[in-house]
């Protein structure tokens, strides 16, 4: 009896041991994953801007915010930085950005950001000109003007990839092209 007693007891320290084994195996998996879900998360941005600009950091704030990985980079030649990606002056804006790539002119929704990343359109960049209110970083409470978010490609030309139109309670609304347009 007592040889059984230890026996069986000797089997439950194994499998006690075995199940903290698998428990601790799936704890390491599960924190893994997590891990490699926020890099997947948090793309990359680097933004090129003035040091005297503050929408533009308003705008880094809205990148932030929805999962961007920001490197701010300050310059007060914003000129050259465009000049070196080759952006279509009617395209202009206050900062200008890249990720994979991509040049973000402007105050570019992050949700457009996302979009270009997932679908991967063979152009150069989007772009809001000019400096819309209402636009990300450039809120200024119930004013707002509908503006348009627009792809162009190297040879500078250019279409909308996204337009945001106000509704009748001052909220946006976006209203993409026809697939044939982007």
């Amino acid at each position: 009896m007592y040889n059984s007693y230890f026996k069986d007891r000797q089997r439950m320290k194994h499998t006690t041991r075995d199940h903290m084994k698998i428990y601790l195996f799936l704890l390491i998996q599960l924190l893994i994953l997590s891990a490699c879900t926020d890099k997947t998360n948090n793309e990359e941005i680097k933004v090129y801007r003035d040091p005297n600009c503050q929408c533009c950091h308003k705008w880094i704030n809205h990148l932030e915010e929805n999962k961007f990985n920001v490197l701010d980079i300050l310059t007060t030649d914003m000129t050259s930085i465009k000049e070196s990606v080759q952006l279509p002056k009617k395209m202009a804006s206050c900062h200008t950005a890249i990720i994979e790539g991509y040049v973000i002119e402007g105050h570019v929704p992050a949700a457009d950001i996302r979009r270009l990343l997932a679908e991967k359109p063979d152009i150069a960049g989007l772009s809001v000109p000019q400096m819309p209110v209402g636009t990300p970083g450039m809120e200024m409470g119930e004013r707002k003007d509908n503006f348009i978010v627009f792809q162009f490609n190297k040879e500078g030309k250019y279409s909308t990839f996204n337009s945001y139109q106000l509704d009748e309670h001052n909220n946006y609304q976006t209203h993409l092209p026809p697939l044939a347009e982007h």
